[in-house]
């Protein structure tokens, strides 16, 4: 079936309020993993995850850190508004630049209790106190579009950037279906042990179980670690209300990965590659598709206007972006091998040590895995397109999984335990 038939209402399943951990467990690396492999299930935990995979393996991790995206504003007359950043303004390359500006920024937000915000003018001040000083943090509506408002932020410090007054100022954007608050805790189990990279509003919640010691026995065995960066946005809750996969439209995200990953990547092909985490698999992913646009020539009509719209000319190396669809429907007999060097061919002409770009991609049913060999995520939510995912990678199998796992006492979403699928 085309995947753009698919109806959500087929990736359905019961989960009880109960099943989901609203909370992780004091050790990370004690959370249970289910093993799914040729149509078989066994059960392991995450500290002995190096025992279920080979030597000479490649893992590759996210290393996205999450931001202090959501912030809270009181107006004159008593009335709260909320402001969740969703990411940087069209005018910043990616987050990265967005988050090191000072004094002055512009996001992409969503504004809860807008209808208080009522006057087009009006700007919400905020007093930051810190040990040193005091920080006045001042924002505007910009202007307002169908799914966001463009909101402009002011400090009156011009040695901090944007990435430093969300840390000050903001909370961690815990997913909604937590129904809790903000914990102190949070601030350090809602992160990787590895985050490095400033921009994500949610976490990429397979890494969570992974600690100092289990990177430490990949080592011991051979294992090979690496990183590559998607910003994960609030689309990532986003909920499937289409009839059809066709009508639901996929969030995009920003993905960075350096050249020396994709030179590790080609040499790793003759073996196991494992994504820890969707993020990481859509990215890995996106890569071949890359190749096989720049292999093919390809420029889709969003390439050319984004180009134009960025002043792109001869000189400089073209934007070329990963699309919802584009996986189905570019060229699909390009070995990885080609389309991978075919990419780090046009990143070395370019001068390029890294690729900073975005993705759309949806994987889902009938979907091939092209790089990946196998995923380590958590168990996700019914009519998500997560659970297509999965479904992509194990086929129908995802019921007998899931059915195990609520069945054994596993605890589902992002505090909760996880699993490694091996590809059918």
């Amino acid at each position: 079936m085309n995947p753009k038939e698919l109806s959500i209402n087929n990736f359905i399943y019961e989960l009880p309020e109960e099943k989901i951990a609203k909370y992780p467990l004091q050790k990370r690396d004690e959370s249970k993993l289910l093993v799914y492999k040729n149509g078989v299930i066994n059960e392991s935990v995450y500290k002995n995850v190096a025992t279920e995979i080979s030597a000479n393996s490649l893992l590759v991790f996210n290393n996205t850190k999450v931001v202090e995206a959501r912030l809270l504003f009181e107006k004159k007359t008593g009335g709260v508004i909320e402001i969740f950043c969703l990411e940087p303004a069209d005018i910043y390359a990616d987050i990265t630049t967005a988050m090191q500006q000072k004094n002055i920024v512009q996001w992409k937000c969503l504004v809860g209790g807008a209808k208080k915000w009522k006057e087009v003018d009006e700007s919400l001040i905020r007093l930051i106190k810190t040990d040193t000083t005091d920080l006045i943090l001042t924002v505007r509506k910009i202007e307002k579009f169908s799914d966001y408002f463009l909101i402009e932020f002011n400090w009156n410090n011009e040695n901090l950037s944007f990435a430093e007054i969300l840390h000050l100022a903001g909370e961690i954007p815990l997913p909604p279906y937590l129904n809790r608050a903000v914990e102190e805790d949070d601030k350090q189990t809602y992160q990787t042990v590895y985050a490095k990279q400033n921009g994500s509003v949610a976490a990429p919640t397979a890494g969570l179980h992974f600690t100092d010691e289990i990177f430490t026995s990949l080592k011991n065995k051979n294992i090979d670690t690496d990183f590559v960066t998607l910003h994960v946005g609030a689309g990532t809750f986003k909920p499937v209300k289409a009839s059809t996969m066709d009508e639901h439209e996929m969030h995009a995200e920003f993905i960075d990965v350096e050249v020396e990953l994709i030179e590790k990547i080609i040499a790793k092909l003759d073996e196991k590659i494992i994504a820890v985490g969707t993020t990481s698999l859509r990215t890995i992913e996106s890569l071949y598709w890359l190749g096989v646009k720049l292999k093919y020539e390809v420029r889709s009509t969003k390439d050319k206007v984004l180009n134009e719209k960025q002043g792109i000319r001869d000189e400089k190396p073209e934007t070329i972006e990963i699309y919802q669809w584009d996986c189905y429907e570019l060229p699909q007999h390009i070995e990885p091998k080609i389309a991978l060097e075919t990419l780090l061919n046009w990143l070395k002409e370019n001068n390029l040590k890294r690729l900073i770009t975005k993705t759309q991609i949806i994987i889902a049913p009938s979907y091939n895995l092209r790089i990946a060999d196998g995923l380590i995520t958590n168990f996700h939510q019914p009519k998500s397109t997560l659970l297509l995912l999965v479904a992509a990678i194990v086929g129908d199998d995802w019921r007998q999984i899931y059915n195990y796992a609520l069945q054994n006492e596993y605890r589902f979403l992002s505090y909760g335990d996880g699993s490694l699928l091996w590809k059918n």
